[in-house]
């Protein structure tokens, strides 16, 4: 059996050695990481149902968002929650944030265009209309406009430090006032920044004001399973008063059974991630995590100098954080570049155009990543990218992919068009190319909807298991 899940994870991506640039984020800390892993291990079974119950989860959780506090300027009253991960402390913060005005009967929230989708997933579970409105020219949040979006039916305004596509914090200064005014409630959105800035500003580095030091600022969320470095999946969503969290509880005691009471999405919900990121925080500390900030800040300097001087590739933006993001500045097609990067043993996140903006990779710099051995691996991707050319797309098949409405399209349809876009072989069956740029450049041409629905019917294919496979023997290699 152990060899089977040695052989299960071959093909996967390596979750250390700072090579895999999203999804994982690698501190380089080899005895922390065996450390955490004995954690989860050890709690495992525990059930973070019942506080009362596993007592040692509640006091692992408590001592985290103690932790926090410090990092985001929190007040005494602050209290937190620890969740499965960011998706769910966004998701949390719009159904509180929802809960706290049932008088508003057709509730929205007003969030910038960079908003990350997990607020566009709260908005399609829970009924909450996003109020979306365009970023400015430096990608950051328009104020202005965010402000002038508010109405009587807003119960949430989002802003993001920083914002996941281009890495740059919102003026949240400027829209938690606005939110204030109006008497809604602002998140601030650092999932991916909150255990970077805190240490940023520290190092002398310029940030943007983000933190509840920010007047209107009612809760953040931020992860612990990024930049704290933590094992999979622990985040915080931490409210300035405990009358602010308290329409995050779900409880019910109308039935038959025990009254359930629930602080998160989650009923039962193992201790092990509460316990791999309490060890993992302990063990590093507050000095540990300004070295690994010092660290991840200064391979993403140089990663960006890097981009600045090699011809083909520019950056969206300077980041305030360890996010990178860059375009092709002339004849060069960046999916061809993630390949290449591929190929060499790096793994870069394709980023594909929105509205007017071209395509991009994108990078989550981690204090594990050599920026040496990342630029020489870049400057040798655009090479044979300019060599290789533009990944080319039929403009019949373009302009088609522009006609089709998802909400028509059967089950033959989507055969059709994953087989089209090199998802699908001649005999139905699944997978992914060993090259993605043809694949990524098709769903470029598509339109969002259709990226989505077709993104969609590949996932549905892949997670059937096979008519002919049988469960594993478990009588093997143990």
């Amino acid at each position: 059996m152990r060899a089977r899940l040695v052989a299960l994870q071959a093909d996967d991506l390596p979750v250390h050695g700072g090579r895999t640039l999203a999804y994982v984020y690698d501190a380089g800390l080899a005895e922390v990481d065996a450390l955490a892993r004995e954690a989860v291990a050890a709690f495992a079974g525990s059930n973070g149902l019942d506080p009362t119950a596993f007592p040692s989860l509640l006091a692992m959780e408590n001592d985290l968002v103690a932790f926090a506090r410090g990092l985001v300027d929190g007040p005494d009253t602050m209290v937190g929650t620890l969740t499965s991960g960011g998706t769910e402390s966004c998701l949390l913060a719009v159904q509180g944030a929802r809960d706290a005005r049932p008088e508003v009967t057709a509730p929205s929230m007003v969030v910038p265009e960079t908003v990350h989708a997990a607020f566009h997933k709260a908005a399609h579970y829970f009924g909450v209309r996003a109020v979306v409105v365009p970023v400015g020219p430096d990608h950051r949040a328009d104020a202005a406009a965010m402000a002038a979006a508010i109405d009587e039916s807003t119960v949430l305004v989002v802003a993001s430090a920083p914002s996941y596509a281009h890495g740059v914090v919102d003026p949240i200064t400027e829209i938690a006032a606005a939110a204030a005014a109006r008497g809604v409630r602002c998140h601030v959105d650092a999932c991916i920044g909150g255990w970077v800035l805190p240490w940023a500003a520290r190092l002398g580095r310029p940030v943007p004001a983000w933190t509840f030091a920010v007047e209107g600022v009612t809760s953040i969320s931020t992860d612990l399973h990024k930049y704290a470095y933590a094992p999979k999946g622990a985040s915080l969503l931490l409210h300035r008063t405990p009358q602010l969290r308290r329409p995050q509880y779900f409880a019910h005691a109308g039935w038959p059974g025990y009254t359930m009471l629930n602080a998160t999405l989650q009923s039962t919900r193992s201790g092990g991630p509460v316990a791999g990121a309490w060890a993992t925080v302990q063990a590093i500390g507050d000095d540990g995590y300004l070295d690994l900030t010092r660290r991840a800040l200064e391979a993403t300097d140089r990663i960006c100098a890097g981009i600045r001087d090699l011809d083909g590739l520019a950056l969206v933006a300077v980041p305030d954080s360890t996010l990178v993001a860059a375009f092709a500045d002339g004849p060069l097609d960046v999916f061809t570049v993630c390949d290449e990067m591929a190929q060499r043993g790096w793994f870069v996140q394709p980023q594909l155009s929105y509205d007017a903006r071209p395509p991009s990779l994108h990078l989550a710099v981690s204090a594990a990543t050599d920026p040496a051995g990342f630029l020489a691996a870049l400057q040798e991707s655009v090479a044979a990218a300019v060599a290789a050319g533009p990944v080319p797309v039929d403009a019949g098949v373009v302009e088609l992919l522009r006609t089709l409405d998802p909400a028509t399209l059967g089950d033959a349809e989507f055969d059709l068009l994953l087989a089209a876009g090199g998802l699908a072989g001649d005999d139905g069956a699944l997978g992914l190319p060993e090259r993605m740029a043809p694949v990524n450049a098709l769903l470029d041409a598509a339109p969002p909807r259709l990226r989505e629905a077709v993104l969609v019917a590949f996932l549905d294919r892949l997670a059937r298991p096979s008519p002919a496979s049988s469960a594993p023997s478990i009588a093997g290699d143990a």
